[in-house]
């Protein structure tokens, strides 16, 4: 699909965003739907159900189980059961508290025939997504939430909308669009549809969650790493796949080289590795990612991205993105699993190094709070830990117009709570990143862009077993002095050249701050400048303006926020096609 170098709002492709499978529950007239299960109360379209042996549970969603093989001896089955099968057996058999026993990624839905209630329930670290809305009298469920959109009157979340601008995501049950929400991670869901014809929420409650549990604080850092490298194999094996080649997105930095390794050392079949750049004139990892990759023997494949690739798949990216995302790698990723999938159906990542294991993201927070270096008083600690995303938190009061700042302006953000838990600092911090940038941002970006290309995206890192074991290492092996992720470190010191171990974390930073001021300047003007544009109503235009003429950006950070400016307003557009 070759796409206009300059976009206005008719120009915008007629991209087709296809609903997901969907579950109703309600006492509505579901003939006139496609329906593949029914009752009174509850039905199910554009997907399978699974029934327990004894028919009292059904069970619907999206289901990759890492541990199915000790889930089947857990269960002593002489046949070979799918995961969603799996699931409504040990439903059946242990109710709620299977979950405990689940390792992987899932959403999914389960009708109680005998109660008549249903179940959402969502994995621990947010792998995969669920979206609901409840109008009173019927709740629409979906695992995509374009699906929901003829069930809303997409009326704009402001709430959501100042937390975008700040975050590049939206975090916590809130989406972009009012009264829809999001089931958030490790959450089961319980409601039902009354006789009277309400839905009534019966229940909300956390089968698991990331919490400081600090073990062994009496043990080196080599015994720590140790332990962490025993999982991390175990990890890695289960993750990788049955009888066929796997990929890894290896950018040469300490995460995606460690499973790169890791996956080479247990893997009988190919491995192949993705690397990619942005042009000569652009600084890139090449030379790390390449040493990697000739260290652990891979076949490497390297992808140049122009600036050209990168504004005309801004739309089919945005329109597989469920809320938007600000990153400018969303497109590379999406990129990246294009070729990948002409080699594997599975592609693995370094993604949850950072959150889990103490890296640089928040650093200059954490250095002032554990080495009393520049006050980090309790009163800043929401102010501080926003700003660190370098977004568009210090121009809120600009850019949001008068009347949308008023609504805002005094709104806790979803996190707030958890950065006063009485807990180490650093643990905080993690806790918040897991919980919140992990799942509603890295890992809803993994999956989206991965099914995108008929891939399964997994994040080793992100296994919950990894997380419960990064909140029980006590935190200097974390953040060791300056040294990041000093434990991770530890893990790997065998399975690493020296150089990826000692090198600091430079992150792959795409060149949007010169792409907009030399390539895409003008297009961005006839964008986001456009009377008529979506955010017109919500930002004021004039701080726009400035920003794409580069004036005062003494921190060159501004192509950073055109890029959040223009993926909203083209996901916007797209939804709104």
């Amino acid at each position: 699909m070759k796409l206009p170098s300059l976009w206005t709002r008719r120009q915008i492709p007629d991209i087709k965003i296809v609903p997901d499978w969907y579950i109703v529950l309600g006492r509505i007239d579901a003939s006139s739907y496609d329906v593949n299960y029914c009752c009174e109360e509850f039905f199910v379209s554009k997907t399978q159900v699974v029934k327990s042996d004894n028919s009292r549970f059904i069970v619907v969603g999206d289901i990759w189980l890492s541990n199915r093989n000790f889930l089947l001896q857990f269960l002593h089955v002489n046949r070979e059961y799918t995961d969603k099968e799996i699931v409504a057996h040990l439903w059946e058999v242990k109710g709620e508290e299977c979950l405990e026993l689940l390792e992987g990624m899932f959403s999914l839905c389960i009708w109680d025939n005998q109660e008549r209630q249903l179940y959402l329930i969502r994995d621990g670290v947010g792998c995969r997504t669920i979206y609901y809305i409840n109008s009173g009298k019927i709740c629409v469920i979906a695992p995509r939430l374009a699906t929901l959109l003829p069930h809303h009157s997409q009326q704009l979340d402001l709430v959501a909308l100042r937390d975008y601008l700040c975050c590049a995501f939206v975090s916590g049950e809130q989406t972009l669009w009012e009264n829809v929400k999001e089931l958030s991670p490790g959450m089961v869901l319980q409601m039902e549809s009354s006789e009277k014809g309400r839905i009534n929420f019966i229940n909300k409650r956390l089968f698991w969650q990331a919490k400081e549990n600090i073990q062994n604080g009496e043990k080196s850092l080599i015994w720590h790493g140790k332990q962490l490298r025993q999982l991390l194999d175990e990890v890695v094996k289960e993750y990788l796949p049955t009888n066929e080649a796997v990929g890894v997105y290896l950018s040469g930095g300490l995460d995606s080289s460690c499973i790169t390794a890791l996956a080479a050392k247990f893997h009988n079949h190919p491995v192949h590795t993705y690397s990619i750049h942005f042009g000569e004139d652009c600084p890139n990892e090449l030379e790390f990612s390449g040493l990697v990759a000739q260290h652990c023997k891979t076949q490497h494949h390297i992808l140049e991205i122009t600036p050209e690739d990168m504004w005309n798949k801004l739309p089919l990216t945005m329109s597989y993105l469920d809320d938007p995302i600000g990153d400018p790698l969303t497109i590379p990723n999406y990129l990246l699993g294009k070729i990948a999938r002409e080699n594997s159906g599975v592609i693995l990542n370094g993604e949850g190094g950072d959150p889990c294991f103490g890296g640089p993201k928040n650093q200059p927070m954490l250095l002032n709070r554990l080495y009393d270096g520049v006050r980090n008083t309790e009163d800043n600690l929401v102010t501080n830990y926003v700003n660190s995303f370098q977004k568009c938190s210090q121009f809120l009061p600009q850019l949001l117009k008068p009347e949308v700042f008023a609504k805002v302006k005094d709104k806790d953000f979803v996190f707030t709570d958890y950065l006063y838990k009485e807990e180490n600092y650093l643990n905080r911090l993690m806790t918040i990143n897991i919980k919140f940038k992990g799942a509603d941002h890295i890992l809803t970006k993994v999956n989206n862009m991965t099914v995108a290309n008929n891939l399964q995206g997994r994040s080793p890192l992100f296994d919950r077993r990894v997380v419960e074991m990064a909140m029980q290492i006590p935190p200097e092996y974390k953040l060791a002095g300056a040294q990041e992720k000093a434990v991770l470190k530890q893990a790997i010191l065998d399975v690493l050249p020296k150089e990826i171990i000692e090198r600091p974390k430079s992150g792959m930073m795409v060149p949007v701050q010169y792409w907009f001021k030399n390539t895409w300047q003008r297009r961005a003007k006839s964008l986001l400048l456009n009377r008529k544009a979506e955010i017109a109503p919500y930002l004021n235009q004039d701080l726009i303006k400035q920003w794409l003429n580069y004036r005062g950006d003494a921190w060159r950070r501004y192509g950073v926020k055109l890029w959040l400016l223009t993926s909203l307003e083209i996901w916007l557009q797209v939804q709104k096609k």
